[in-house]
């Protein structure tokens, strides 16, 4: 019995070694592959296209439901509800790029002007500044 359990060790052993050589050698560089993307090989949305729009929609929906929730646990608690779309306003308001920090607007200020002066020397006419500096703080946020 004991000689058979050898055997058995011996093959399960061998078995292992050859499945360990093949599945090396089959791989060819495993870290290749790092970074390249999730399981979806999808492109990333563009800045300011229809998919934009559509998250931006789907964003006020989420927060007026969340807003609409809040208002059930104040009234169930016997509170005041609060207005909807004014806190909403309120909250969406809190997040323009209007609100964002003195010294981040007048970095992206100097970046867009330095944009311009290369687009000025490629010939190519120059972006509206407060446009583009509005456009990029939406990006950042």
């Amino acid at each position: 019995m004991q000689d058979a359990f050898v055997w058995v060790l011996v093959v399960v052993l061998a078995g292992a070694v050859i499945a360990a050589a093949w599945a090396g050698i089959a791989s060819r560089a495993p870290y290749d592959q790092i970074g390249r993307g999730g399981l979806f090989e999808e492109p990333a949305p563009k800045a300011g296209g229809v998919q934009t729009v559509v998250a931006a929609a789907e964003r006020d929906a989420e927060i007026r439901q969340m807003l609409d929730a809040r208002n059930a646990r104040r009234i169930a608690r016997g509170q005041d509800p609060l207005d909807v779309e004014a806190e909403l306003a309120r909250l969406l308001a809190s997040a323009t790029p209007a609100a964002a920090d003195p010294a981040l607007v007048a970095e992206v200020r100097q970046l867009v002007e330095a944009r311009n002066a290369r687009r000025a020397r490629a010939g190519k006419e120059p972006l509206d500044v407060e446009a583009e500096v509005a456009r990029q703080l939406r990006e950042l946020t």
